[in-house]
């Protein structure tokens, strides 16, 4: 290769660099995310704006993290002349539900559709087999 033989030791090196670069990177994501968890944990308003400057902030440098970080702690008085208390209270308890639900499924495509076949499902009927929701079978 470039001169010299790669014994063990080589081999153990780059192990732990890539276990290093992996750890580094595991932390920065889980650094970058925490002011948005810790707001929709504290069922912040802006808890989604949280969440945003806190990866942006991480990203393109560390004043908007931290900015981010105290926002997600700061109690936030809302005076939104639009709705009553607690209409904007029922308001934020469904951004925070939407932020924390998981993310929707696939819809699949009409080509990966037209690839299905019908024996990769064999709990769903066949065609001239009877369904529990229609005990009569279909000719």
């Amino acid at each position: 290769m470039l001169g010299f033989k790669l014994d063990k030791w080589d081999y153990i090196t780059f192990a732990c660099l890539m276990f290093l670069i992996a750890s580094g990177l595991t932390t920065l994501v889980l650094i970058a995310g925490l002011p948005g968890k810790i707001a929709i944990k504290r069922k912040h308003p802006d808890a989604e704006a949280v969440r945003i400057m806190g990866w942006a902030g991480l990203l393109a440098a560390v004043v908007p993290w931290i900015q981010a970080f105290i926002w997600a702690f700061k109690p936030t008085d809302i005076v939104d002349i639009r709705r009553f208390p607690e209409e904007e209270r029922k308001a934020i308890e469904e951004g925070i539900a939407k932020l924390r639900a998981p993310p929707p499924k696939r819809r699949r495509k009409r080509h990966e559709l037209a690839d299905d076949h019908p024996d990769d499902h064999p709990d769903e009927p066949q065609q001239g087999e009877a369904s529990p929701e229609n005990p009569e079978p279909r000719h």
